[in-house]
């Protein structure tokens, strides 16, 4: 469940009852958290590119290493939209990005006003940048321009199905971190910004956090719940993965093959739809032709790639199946890659390539991309088995190539993780929300139930026929918009899993 600037692109925070048996970094435990006062926050008016009026931003202190409360701080960059009718206000509600790599500052930018217009002066809103991210604390690798670029952060296999040169770029890649990156990357962890998040609930004065977490978020908030059950209020977890403290990232990257597969059908549709004739993007006459066009056009350009707009970057199979992955989270998405195809097609095209295919990454969010999810949990480290799977995955899931099974710099990581990941369980007040799209590219239904399953009777799950990654305030479906708002407003929710048609 990764993401680039804010867009999600891959695949995925203690009650004092409990807080002597919960431990943190290096042996820390949840009451560390709150054992040195978070000091008061200086709010200003925010500065950022696309800030809203009225969002206000600040720094928060938060230790490096939650085991030494009182040695080296790091600063946070935190936002907030303070309610504008105090005597509604019943609140803080934390809007929790996804990622790892998304910034809550900017995620507040981009959704404070639709939020406002819902809330209608319930809450405070905040958010903060993790770890890594945006205004807050950061790292770098060091790593070379070729290797901070989307399509070689995430392990795509050769057009063969080989994974020498991923190997050999992931071994690179975690030799560079573990030189480079220091203390202040080995404390990207979900762990870390969970406690973050209650280092941020004090600091506000708040007693109890509201929250509507996405993606990866979703994941963030459920460890958050786990560790602080007394310290949240109502939790809306928006788009989960699958939770298997076993696994954690690599499964979340594994489901993804899954997850292409249950979503193309939308684009298939779309793209077969007389409708998108006169834009001269219709790629078919039937749905069931989509698909087989476009794995034939993935070969063709494995075989001979095409010159594009970008002067030595050609189009490759690699770079089409990249761009579907992208256009697979939403609708609004879906013209980009039917042109990328088109021009593909076209002998006298150049394909105009989409950005997140020409950037070039900066460092620190490379670091932060591998670091989070590589800190997080062990990988396994026999390349041969990485062989086999991203063999069996090509099989089952061509649309994804392997990818999703591949090998990661996770494999060669110096650093063993310094803590066990929270197994997320049953334990803890009634209070969360789940909601769902059927047909998710990044975090797939089967695996979202994986999270409902190990909630149990904490949560209801509200699934939603329909398409792409995110639902509240992102897909247009009134009846999950209403069902979200009237939780988090009035703390109605549904009395058992329920459906909204799409």
């Amino acid at each position: 469940m990764t993401t680039y600037r804010g867009k999600t692109v891959l695949v995925a925070l203690a009650a004092t009852a409990v807080a002597a048996t919960l431990t943190g970094a290096a042996g820390a435990t949840a009451a560390t958290t709150s054992r040195a006062a978070a000091p008061a926050l200086a709010w200003a008016a925010c500065t950022h590119t696309g800030h809203l009026d009225g969002q206000q931003c600040a720094k928060l202190s938060v230790p490096l290493d939650y085991a030494d409360p009182d040695g080296p701080q790091v600063e946070l960059a935190v936002s907030r939209l303070p309610s504008t009718r105090p005597a509604a206000r019943r609140g803080t509600l934390a809007v929790v990005p996804g990622g790892p790599g998304g910034s809550g500052v900017q995620r507040l930018s981009q959704k404070g006003a639709a939020l406002a217009g819902q809330l209608a002066g319930a809450y405070d809103v905040v958010a903060l940048d993790p770890r890594g991210v945006g205004g807050s604390v950061t790292a770098e690798c060091g790593l070379d321009a070729a290797d901070r670029r989307l399509t070689t952060l995430r392990s795509w296999p050769g057009a063969d199905g080989g994974i020498a040169e991923n190997a050999d770029r992931s071994r690179r890649v975690a030799e560079a971190c573990a030189a480079n990156g220091g203390a202040a990357l080995r404390s990207f962890t979900t762990a870390n910004q969970a406690r973050d998040m209650d280092r941020f609930r004090e600091a506000l004065g708040e007693r109890k956090l509201s929250v509507w977490a996405v993606s990866y978020g979703t994941y963030v908030t459920a460890v958050y719940a786990q560790k602080f059950p007394q310290r949240t209020d109502r939790l809306v977890l928006d788009s989960s993965g699958d939770p298997d403290p076993k696994r954690v990232a690599r499964g979340w990257l594994a489901n993804m093959a899954q997850g292409a597969d249950d979503r193309f059908p939308d684009f298939a549709a779309w793209a077969a739809d007389p409708a998108q004739a006169g834009e001269g993007l219709r790629l078919a006459e039937h749905p069931e032709d989509v698909r087989p066009l476009f794995l034939a056009l993935a070969a063709e350009l494995d075989r001979a790639p095409k010159p594009s707009d970008v002067p030595g970057l050609p189009l490759t199979g690699t770079m089409l199946r990249q761009a579907l992955q992208t256009a697979l989270y939403g609708d609004a998405q879906f013209p980009v890659l039917a042109r990328l195809v088109r021009a593909a097609q076209d002998p006298a095209g150049v394909p105009e390539l989409p950005r997140e295919l020409a950037a070039v990454l900066p460092d620190s969010d490379a670091a932060l991309m591998v670091g989070v999810i590589c800190n997080d949990v062990a990988w396994p480290k026999d390349v041969s088995g990485y062989e086999r799977a991203v063999a069996a995955d090509r099989a089952a899931h061509p649309l994804t190539a392997g990818m999703p099974a591949n090998i990661t710099p996770c494999a060669f990581w110096k650093d063993a993780p310094a803590e066990r990941p929270t197994r997320i369980t049953d334990r803890g007040p009634s209070n969360i929300l789940m909601v769902q799209n059927l047909r998710d590219p990044a975090t797939p239904y089967a695996a979202s139930l994986k999270m409902r399953e190990a909630l149990g009777p904490r949560a209801r799950l509200l699934t939603v026929d329909h398409g792409g990654h995110g639902v509240y305030l992102g897909n247009g479906n009134a009846c999950s918009d209403r069902t979200v708002t009237a939780y988090l407003t009035t703390g109605e929710r549904p009395v058992r899993d329920s459906v909204c048609p799409a």
